[in-house]
């Protein structure tokens, strides 16, 4: 660290629930001005949180802005473009000490807006993505993916085609046909691992339909040094751009995902599509962890 500079204040937070045993943990320092990469990387991997922000000034386009900040993204491996629960967290870190509102975050991804309300007595930021989209995988590909995660092909979903989607980082969207399926996780670490490098891939968003708008999704991250994200903002964003898509849900539509059952800490995120905005808006409730 920085010579002669304090050591920042490291807060853990919840995102994605209003318990601090469910949703995702993310490491939040609301003041990184005196830290380097290092410094980011190795706060990031003494917690050991899939992701933990880090906030700085705002960049000059949005110093005119009310409560606008520079973030960063730091798992325990590597800086990442964008972290949807570890915004979360953060906002709602913001919230609690400046109260709810509207704020802005300066990401390597791009602009993204988020806001905060209290809703009974909780409070839950929504924040919006940047314009996403998606592409095809290429067969090879994908058949890498299911070998290391050791599923079949004919364990996919044919409803849902396999597809890469990117709302701030790339997600390879995959849909279990049964809840066995999804539950029953135990992949190739390395193989994976290496699939996702070659192919820039954030996580891999592994889905199962219970119904028109709810879903239940699990993320292998192991280009982060995790196993498992617990709930995972950036890829409910990028999955609610391929649900709308491909046409498997309405324009407008608000959708459910449950993650981090099968881990034993539930959450909830909330998708929220709006028609003529091709933006994805994913919220849900956070709290500190003591």
């Amino acid at each position: 660290m920085t010579m002669n500079v304090p050591q920042p204040e490291v807060l853990r937070y919840t995102a994605f629930s209003s318990d601090p045993d469910g949703g995702n943990p993310a490491g939040v320092v609301l003041d990184a001005a005196g830290l380097d990469d290092s410094d980011m990387l190795a706060i990031a991997a003494d917690l050991g949180y899939s992701e933990s922000a880090f906030l700085t000034l705002p960049p000059e386009d949005l110093e005119s802005v009310g409560r606008a900040f520079t973030i960063r993204y730091f798992s325990p491996k590597a800086e990442v473009p964008f972290c949807g629960h570890a915004t979360v967290a953060t906002a709602i870190a913001l919230a609690e000490r400046t109260g709810p509102g509207e704020m802005v975050f300066a990401t390597r991804a791009g602009t993204v807006p988020v806001d905060v309300s209290e809703v009974c007595g909780t409070l839950r930021a929504t924040l919006t993505s940047v314009e996403p989209h998606i592409e095809e995988i290429a067969a090879a590909d994908l058949a890498e993916a299911l070998a290391a995660l050791g599923w079949p092909a004919a364990d996919l979903d044919p409803a849902f085609p396999p597809r890469i989607a990117f709302a701030g980082a790339r997600h390879l969207v995959l849909a279990a046909a049964t809840r066995e399926r999804l539950a029953d996780l135990a992949y190739d670490f390395a193989r994976l691992e290496a699939l996702m490098h070659r192919l820039d891939l954030t996580t891999v968003q592994l889905v199962w339909r219970k119904s028109a708008t709810v879903f239940h999704v699990r993320d292998p991250f192991p280009v982060g040094g995790v196993i498992e994200d617990p709930a995972t903002g950036a890829a409910a964003a990028a999955f609610g751009a391929y649900v709308r898509e491909l046409g498997l849900v309405r324009e407008d539509a608000v959708l459910t995902l449950h993650q981090g059952e099968d881990l034993g800490r539930p959450g909830e995120l909330t998708v929220t599509l709006r028609a003529g905005d091709p933006r994805v808006r994913v919220g849900g409730a956070g709290t500190r962890i003591a």
